[in-house]
Parts: C-alpha cells; sequence; structure tokens
C-alpha cells in the first residue's frame, strides 16, 4: 500500500519518468538478457558480472544519468562483485551478434506495446512495411589506449548500420563494425539477409549497387534509393515531366541495370531538378525505384521521409550519449552505442503512449521527444531514491495489454506544454563575417550598446 501511495505521488508530478522506468524493467528484464547473452556469446561467459548488470549500467550512461561507467560503479558498489577493471574489459569484449541482438529483440519486445496502444504513426505507403537505412560512424575517442597514444590523429572506434521502422519509430535492427575506415557498403550482405516480400528500403546513395538492389528485388522487396553516379544503367525511355513536389519539379523515365550474372532489372528513375540547392550545393537529385504502380511524385516525396533517421541520430548525440570518449575499444565504444539505441526505442515507445491518448497529430507536431528525455533525466535519480528498485519489479511480468493500459493511463496525465517543441522560425540571413583588428584585442560590451542605440 505505500510503494502504490508513494507511485501514485510520481505519477502524478512526473509521469513520463514512470513509464520510461516501467518500459525498461519490462523489456530489459535481467533473466532475458542473461539468457540472450548465454544464448549468443561465444567466447564470452558468465562468472560473477552478469551480462544484464553491464546493459543497466550503460543505460544510465546513455541516458546521461551518470558520466560514466565509472560513474555508476562508484555510486552503486552493490551491484558488483568484481573490481571497476573487469566492469570495463567485460564492456570492450561484448560481440558484435550478442549487441545487435540485443537491439532486434528490444524492439521485437516493444512492438506488441506499440500496437496495444495502437500508436503506430500512419504507414508511408500503404501495402508495405517501410525501412529507412542508414549508417553512423562514432566520433574520435580519447587515446587513452597505449596504442593510441603515439598519434594525434582522431581515434575511430567503429560504425554501423541502423535500420528505422518509421511507422512503429522505433531502432528495429543494427549491423555494427569495428573498423572506423571500413565502407558502409561492405555492410550491406547483412542486410540484405533481413529483407522479407513487401519491405520497402529508403536509403541514400551509399547504398546504391547494383548487388544490393537486385538483392532486394530477388527477394521479393522494393527500394527507393538516390541515384549514385557510379552506378551503370540503361535509359528505357525518354525523361519525361510529370508535374512539381514542394522541393521542385520531378521528371520520370525507365531504366535498366545489370547484375554480374547477366540479369536485367527495369527500374523507375525519379528525376527532381530542385528550386534551391542542398547543402553540398547539389540542384539536382536522382531516384532509382522498383516500385510501380505508384506516382512518381509519391516516391519523390516519400524519399524525404528518409530524413527522419537523421533526427534519431541527432537526438542520440546530442540528448542521449551514443559517443562516449573515455570508451576507446571499439567494441566497449559499439556496445555504447546499441545501448543508446535501445534507451532511444524506449522513448519512442513513450511518445507512442502519448499519440494514443493526445492524438498522432498533435504529438508528432507539438512534442519534442529531446525535451521528453531531458524531463526524464532531471526527474530520475530524484524519483528512484523514493521508490527503491525492488519495487518495480511487478512491471517486469505485465503483459503487453496491461503495459499499454498503464502507459495510457499515466500519458493522460502528462502536460504537454512541458514538453512542446520550440516554434520553428524564418531562417536568418547570413551574417556578415566577423572583422579582428589585432590593435583592440578586447571591446566593451557597454559601449557597443550604447553606440547602437545611438544610431538607432
Amino acid at each position: 500500500m505505500l510503494f502504490e501511495a508513494i507511485l501514485e505521488r510520481f505519477t502524478e508530478g512526473t509521469p513520463l519518468s514512470v513509464m520510461t522506468r516501467a518500459l525498461l524493467e519490462n523489456v530489459l528484464q535481467p533473466k532475458h538478457l542473461d539468457d540472450l547473452f548465454e544464448r549468443m556469446a561465444e567466447e564470452q561467459y558468465t562468472r560473477e558480472l552478469l551480462f544484464s548488470t553491464v546493459v543497466e549500467t550503460m543505460t544510465l550512461v546513455a541516458c546521461r544519468i551518470y558520466k560514466s561507467p565509472r560513474a555508476v560503479y562508484t555510486d552503486n558498489p552493490d551491484w558488483f562483485p568484481v573490481t571497476l577493471k573487469c566492469l570495463y574489459e567485460k564492456l570492450q569484449g561484448v560481440e558484435l551478434p550478442v549487441m545487435r541482438e540485443m537491439v532486434i529483440d528490444n524492439a521485437r519486445r516493444l512492438q506488441p506495446i506499440i500496437e496495444e496502444l495502437n500508436g503506430q504513426l500512419p504507414p508511408l505507403l500503404p501495402g508495405y512495411r517501410v525501412k529507412i537505412l542508414d549508417g553512423n560512424a562514432l566520433t574520435g575517442t580519447d587515446h587513452r589506449i597505449k596504442e593510441l597514444r603515439q598519434t594525434t590523429s582522431a581515434a575511430l572506434p567503429g560504425k554501423s548500420l541502423v535500420v528505422l521502422d518509421p511507422a512503429l519509430g522505433v531502432a528495429i535492427d543494427v549491423i555494427p563494425c569495428e573498423d572506423g575506415h571500413a565502407q558502409e557498403r561492405s555492410l550491406i550482405g547483412a542486410v540484405l539477409d533481413t529483407v522479407q516480400p513487401r519491405d520497402l528500403w529508403i536509403e541514400d546513395r551509399n547504398f546504391c549497387t547494383v548487388g544490393f538492389i537486385h538483392g532486394v528485388a530477388e527477394r521479393h522487396g522494393f527500394v527507393l534509393v538516390r541515384e549514385h553516379k557510379g552506378l551503370p544503367w540503361n535509359a528505357l525511355g525518354e525523361l519525361r515531366y510529370v508535374g512539381r513536389v514542394e522541393s521542385g519539379m520531378v521528371y520520370e523515365q525507365e531504366v535498366e541495370i545489370v547484375n554480374d550474372e547477366g540479369k536485367s532489372l527495369r527500374l523507375r528513375r525519379v528525376f527532381i531538378r530542385l528550386d534551391e540547392p542542398t547543402r553540398d550545393g547539389e540542384t539536382e537529385l536522382a531516384l532509382l525505384s522498383n516500385v510501380w504502380g505508384v506516382s512518381a511524385l509519391t516516391l519523390a516525396r516519400l524519399y524525404l521521409k528518409r530524413w527522419t533517421i537523421e533526427s534519431v541520430f541527432n537526438l542520440l548525440t546530442m540528448t542521449l550519449q551514443c559517443e562516449h570518449k573515455g570508451l576507446g575499444y571499439p567494441k566497449a565504444a559499439l556496445f555504447g552505442f546499441c545501448v543508446c539505441l535501445v534507451a532511444y526505442n524506449v522513448l519512442a515507445t513513450v511518445k507512442a503512449a502519448l499519440r494514443s491518448v493526445h492524438g498522432s497529430v498533435k504529438v508528432e507536431a507539438e512534442v519534442s521527444l529531446p525535451k521528453v528525455a531531458d524531463h526524464v533525466r532531471r526527474k530520475y535519480e530524484g524519483m528512484m531514491v523514493g521508490l527503491l528498485p525492488a519495487e518495480w519489479l511487478p512491471f517486469r511480468e505485465m503483459s503487453p495489454k496491461d503495459m499499454a493500459n498503464f502507459l495510457k493511463h499515466l500519458a493522460a496525465q502528462v502536460c504537454l506544454e512541458k514538453i512542446r517543441k520550440a516554434p520553428t522560425k524564418p531562417k536568418k540571413k547570413v551574417k556578415a563575417k566577423r572583422t579582428f583588428d589585432p590593435s583592440k584585442p578586447h571591446v566593451s560590451t557597454a559601449r557597443l550598446l550604447a553606440a547602437s542605440r545611438q544610431k538607432q
């Protein structure tokens, strides 16, 4: 009864934090994570430090509740039956298949909850399961490792490919790679193994290869990819004007590509002449797709949704902590990134609960997921002092239906005004370049303001 009374006070004061913690308990159950580790790990093994403890440690770091694994270790000594050195050795040895399966399993466990909430976004293209693919390179780390101390070059711990389901709003797969210099195309084979019939893959030109497009089509999937200039194709028809979209004039033609085995694949080439150049100065954009029966204008607008995954990467970097400079070993850095994806998926599910109660249009237009994350981070530590970890155990046994009902109850109590997006402002004109006068290394702000007022 005491727990229920205290919980009720937190659900009234900080429902978003309670929703987040309840979801973490439900989808990151320690026994389930430890079983996953035993099933997938080939070289690592469990002696005293459990994999679930390592995941919880990195989740707190990914959410910026703690600055580093060391801070978690110091503040919670009863969690760790091993030394700090053993914790870091465990981190730097987590195998790539283990971290990938952790992300896939997390999305798999969250999907029924989102569906029970009816929190999915409308399909981008009815009849297809859209998947957005993009690569992410981790930034340079500190030179703490012995082998890095003799160089001043940035130390890149790895990169990864991430697959986003825009209808669910969660990352459903990740392909991590330890080589920071590896080409994204070298990881395409792992993506092809996951292609299902009626999948529609949207990706940038880095993935525009004959092998990938043919591979997806052979698996009865579809692509919408930006054309790479190095891709060989043969025109089957003339380029013809079909209309306009918000960004420019649209043209279309039929082309074909031939793979190494001599098999031909007919494609649509959607050509967009942009009204304004891109940030790279490009004024034209070409797309290739094997989707038929849909207008070229629809495909042109659909490709713009690829930027959804860019906003996810921005949130992972700026709001959460997917890049930790202290984690120099590739596996440790990549594991931190994958745990950050899991934390993002939980926040995305919280947003799905808000959509189910307050309406999809309103939440998508007004709610800022970074502000949700900031709100949870500010309230989380105080909430965990008031509600001990053992008292959250009932949430582990909740079914997706019960979990969805609980989330709806709390979502109704959320004040959207506290997590509202900042109003969009028109772009400012390009500022004049600053000047520097060596004879005046300092200026008086008060005098400059007074001079500006006098001019006015």
